[in-house]
């Protein structure tokens, strides 16, 4: 009896251990389903907004209206209170007049408001907040981050033909219109 007893000790000693491992084993497996879960998510953000950049401009009555004269910025260059401003004061939008119809108006301060700089995750937005503190500036080139990115450029090169101002993004920023502007992707005109 004494036999019968210690083998069900071991047995029963053997089935916990063996629980335990196939239960490691499948904490494990769904630890590793989790990270794999998120890295799948990572790769799909990173896609769309990779390594923190901004995001493509994707609405089309801003692109329409806005990118008809200039560059369509990225709302993520400026916050909210900004494109207010810059929206509100479109009599005298840095020197020219824009009649913008109601509808397309409020299209336009919907997508910029939403997506911008105080609303987003992208790392160039949070340096831009950061830095304007409290201001509401109405120039992305008047944010002092921004013109420190570029203190090492002459204005005699930001001057030429084929640039004209620092507010000419396309000039040298080869993919600013993917929301890109990594030092990698620069290419300074003739």
């Amino acid at each position: 009896m004494k036999r019968v007893h210690k083998w069900i000790v071991i047995l029963l000693a053997f089935l916990l251990m063996a629980n335990g491992v196939i239960y490691t084993a499948f904490a494990d497996h769904d630890d590793h389903e989790g990270r794999k879960q998120h890295r799948k998510r990572e790769r799909k953000h990173s896609e769309y907004n990779g390594k923190g950049n901004l995001s493509a401009v994707n609405n089309p009555t801003y692109q329409e209206n806005c990118g008809a004269c200039h560059f369509a910025y990225q709302p993520e260059l400026l916050p909210s209170g900004s494109w207010d401003k810059i929206l509100k004061s479109s009599g005298d939008h840095f020197g020219e007049t824009i009649d913008l119809d109601t509808e397309s108006k409020d299209i336009i301060a919907k997508y910029l408001k939403t997506n911008a700089a105080d609303y987003s995750s992208a790392k160039l937005s949070a340096k831009i907040m950061k830095c304007i503190g409290n201001q509401i500036p109405q120039r992305i080139t008047g944010i002092s981050y921004i013109q420190r990115k570029h203190h090492e450029i002459s204005q005699d090169v930001i001057k030429r033909k084929s640039i004209g101002s620092l507010s000419n993004c396309l000039a040298c920023h080869t993919t600013a219109e993917k929301g890109i502007y990594s030092d990698n992707n620069v290419k300074i005109p003739k």
